[in-house]
């Protein structure tokens, strides 16, 4: 078994980029995701005894490194950017974030039976990874102390239905075009898939100075946040270090940094490998069912929503479908839906809606957890 600090942190390394190699190159994998690769091949290591269960490189990981991954990824986002996608798109991530929480509250009532203490933690969870990311996912988990086997397990849950919804808003247009308006905002627009590349493998120069300025901002916003989730426990670290990445991120002098996006992505895998190392094949397995439930009915009550009220309200099928994939699967998977079905004017706005959910995904699922919770579910 390894134990030198070195070598454990080298083979986190080369787990987290082998699981971003996987995403890029090979087609039917890049379906799963390197989040959940990134999982796997943690829990590979563990399960099959080459690294240890717990160590001082683990503790780095999960705790300063994956605060610094959430300001990095939280300083890339541009509220101003709204104006760019339109008010049409920006109305159908909203309403698809309010099925989400709808869905999660719910879920998180029906289950807590199944759950206990735990269901409103899971519905906080859900909340934020389905109208915002993987961030929010770990942000909100980490602020409700969600347990390393349910962490894993959800992530393998959500990363299973995601696949599940993307197939669903790749083949739903085809069959309900017929009840919604007809026009798709900018259809015949020349935007290709080539100038809006995937999230994770866009290329971004970088200088010396502008990986200096991410990590002394990082650090700086990491230990501000954690005084003042001690001078004022009743708000948790992480909804300080939310709030205080977005504000500064929107001042002049940072709108210009380049990277944060990119170094925010890699921290944050470098910590689902890790919860990957946590965990035990055995333990995923029986928890990954019940919550893959779970995560059925927070999907099912937010397609119900987007779908039918947006139906209602007069919106058009494409934009649903590919704020719908915003929320649930994040920029990337909005954009696979924009491109895959030839809405070449949704491909922007469908991006920047996905990287605005990171701004709001904390606060709704922290909301929603403590509503689910205020109500007496879990207790």
């Amino acid at each position: 078994m390894i134990q030198s600090p070195l070598l454990l942190t080298a083979i986190i390394g080369v787990a987290t980029a082998l699981a971003f190699i996987l995403d890029a190159k090979v087609r039917w994998l890049s379906r799963i995701g390197a989040s959940l690769m990134a999982l796997v091949l943690g829990a590979l290591l563990s399960n099959a005894g080459l690294v240890p269960s717990s160590s001082p490189v683990y503790s780095i990981i999960e705790g300063p490194l994956t605060s610094l991954a959430i300001a990095w990824l939280l300083l890339a986002v541009n509220v101003s950017d709204l104006k760019v996608a339109g008010p049409r798109m920006v109305g159908a991530f909203l309403l698809a974030s309010f099925g989400t929480g709808l869905g999660a509250f719910l879920g998180g009532l029906a289950l807590t039976g199944t759950f206990g203490d735990n269901a409103w933690r899971l519905a906080g969870v859900f909340t934020g990874t389905y109208s915002g990311g993987s961030v929010n996912f770990v942000s909100v988990g980490r602020g409700v102390d969600l347990p390393d086997s349910l962490f894993a397990g959800a992530t393998a849950a959500d990363a299973l239905t995601t696949g599940i919804w993307l197939a669903v808003c790749l083949t739903l247009p085809i069959w309900l075009h017929r009840f919604y308006p007809a026009a798709i905002p900018g259809e015949g627009d020349d935007v290709t898939h080539q100038e809006h590349p995937h999230p994770f493998f866009e290329r971004v120069p970088l200088s010396t100075l502008d990986l200096a300025n991410l990590l002394a901002v990082g650090l700086v916003l990491v230990v501000v946040s954690e005084w003042l989730g001690q001078f004022v426990p009743a708000v948790p670290s992480v909804l300080w270090l939310t709030t205080l990445a977005l504000g500064v991120g929107h001042l002049r002098y940072f709108r210009s940094e380049r990277g944060a996006l990119q170094l925010g992505n890699l921290a944050l895998h470098l910590f689902f490998v890790i919860i990957g190392i946590h965990s035990r094949v055995s333990e995923i397995l029986v928890v990954g069912v019940e919550v893959f439930y779970f995560t059925l009915v927070v999907v099912g009550v937010h397609g119900l929503v987007v779908f039918g009220l947006g139906r209602i309200l007069g919106m058009d099928v494409g934009s649903l479908a590919v704020a719908s994939q915003a929320a649930v699967g994040g920029p990337s998977s909005a954009l696979a839906v924009a491109v895959s079905r030839e809405w070449r004017g949704l491909v922007l706005p469908g991006i920047i809606v996905g990287l605005l959910g990171y701004a709001i995904g904390t606060y709704l699922g922290f909301g929603v957890a403590f509503l689910v919770r205020g109500v007496g579910a879990g207790l």
